[in-house]
């Protein structure tokens, strides 16, 4: 019996180990279902449909893994980015510094077209530019200034819209030289009809194309202004006619960061106003002796004394430059030796750099009857002058940059850089 016992043992003990076995193979099967269902949980029949073939998709080897050869999991993608075909150029390099103000930005682009462009200073003050009308290229429109630290951010697309970009920064030079710039205009000041603006700098002008685009001239009515070098150091403006009664102007000076020479730079950036007043234009002839006033389009005329045979006056127009109620008249400054020297002149306006004057007289009276004079104008008038004399009168009623023209003298013309004798060349050469 014992035998039989230890077989029934035997058996007991082998089906109660098969039992285990398959108990073990339920509960594995049925975690492989618990985690299918919980990758899955949440949805609908759509979704579980969907959650079948993303398991059926690992199955065939998609683990999901981006590691490992299969599909790439949701929002991954196994394509390399596109870059743009646009390649965006910008002078001068980043970090660049010495730079010149004018000429050396320039942003490009090749493999597309330029879709916007900012430059701005360290103030974040933009600079006004423009692309090219076909894309290609941006330019400033004006000088920068000089010593300022500037950023450029430039972006460019391709055929296929692909947005590429650019970030860069350098600085401007610091000028080591720079010239003087004046001018015989004051702030706000009234002027007659004639007034010719001449600009004087302290060094020789290389670059007078930029010079001439760095002063520029708006005036109320519209009138056009236009420069004219005299030498290297002298420009003087004017418009084709005399000026309007009334007009305002302001000339801007935009010259500091302008290159006027090698390594030399403006010194100024400002804006000067002033006005035009009434119209006062006087004819002296030399041959009657006498000179026509007409202001506000009304005429008078005055008896006056030009230079003589041996020193006779300009011809020409003249524009008055500046006035002096008594002034010393020395000959030796004009070149005439020991001839006069007078020290109380009265109702002195100059006329030009060489010596001519309009004035009043005390020490004689050929006024009306002959010249007598050394090359200037002159009517009566008292020592000391008087208000209500010839002179006195002519010199309360002008102002700088009136006109006066001299005629029948035996003299040439008067040279348009002596004095403000600019009237008397041609507009089309001027």
């Amino acid at each position: 019996m014992k035998p039989v016992r230890a077989a029934d043992a035997a058996i007991r003990t082998t089906v109660t180990s098969r039992r285990l076995r398959q108990s073990a193979v339920a509960l594995a099967m049925g975690g492989v279902l618990l985690l299918t269902a919980a990758c899955n949980s949440g949805g609908g029949d759509d979704d579980k449909a969907a959650g079948g073939d993303k398991a059926t998709t690992a199955a065939a080897g998609g683990t999901g893994d981006p590691g490992s050869g299969g599909t790439p999991a949701p929002g991954q993608t196994s394509a390399t980015p596109k870059t743009s075909a646009a390649v965006v150029s910008v002078e001068p390099k980043d970090g660049a510094q010495d730079v010149a103000p004018d000429g050396a930005l320039k942003v490009g682009v090749t493999g597309g077209k330029l879709t916007t462009v900012e430059v701005t200073d360290k103030e974040g003050k933009p600079v006004a530019g423009a692309i090219s009308a076909d894309g290609s290229g941006w330019k400033p429109s004006a000088p920068l200034a000089v010593g300022m630290a500037y950023k450029v951010n430039a972006q460019a697309t391709d055929a296929e819209g692909l947005v590429a970009a650019s970030t860069t920064s350098f600085t401007t030079l610091t000028p080591a030289k720079k010239v003087s710039t004046n001018d015989n205009i004051a702030d706000n000041a009234t002027y007659g009809v004639g007034m010719i603006v001449s600009v004087v700098f302290n060094k020789e002008i290389k670059n007078k194309d930029a010079v001439v685009q760095g002063i520029t001239f708006e005036a109320s009515d519209g009138t056009t202004v236009k420069g004219h070098w005299f030498g290297a150091k002298r420009l003087d403006f004017r418009p084709e006619k005399y000026w309007t009664p009334g007009t305002k102007v302001v000339i801007k000076y935009r010259l500091k960061n302008v290159e006027i020479a090698p390594g030399v730079y403006g010194d100024i950036d400002k804006d000067e106003p002033f006005t035009i007043g009434r119209s006062q234009v006087s004819v002296a002839d030399s041959a009657t002796h006498q000179m026509t006033v007409t202001r506000g389009g009304e005429s008078h005329t005055v008896p006056v004394t030009l230079g003589d045979e041996k020193n006779p006056s300009w011809n020409g127009t003249m524009v008055v430059m500046s006035k002096e109620k008594v002034t010393r008249m020395n000959s030796q400054t004009v070149g005439l030796g020991g001839e006069y020297d007078i020290p109380d002149v009265p109702h002195a306006m100059r006329l030009t750099n060489s010596g001519t004057f309009v004035h009043g007289n005390y020490w004689a009276n050929p006024f009306g009857k002959t010249n007598a004079s050394h090359g200037c104008i002159s009517m009566q008038d008292e020592k000391g002058g008087s208000d209500a004399s010839v002179a006195g009168k002519f010199f309360n009623d002008s102002m700088i940059g009136d006109v006066i023209t001299i005629k029948n003298s035996k003299e040439k013309t008067v040279a348009p850089d002596n004095g403000l004798s600019g009237w008397n060349i041609g507009w089309a050469n001027w």
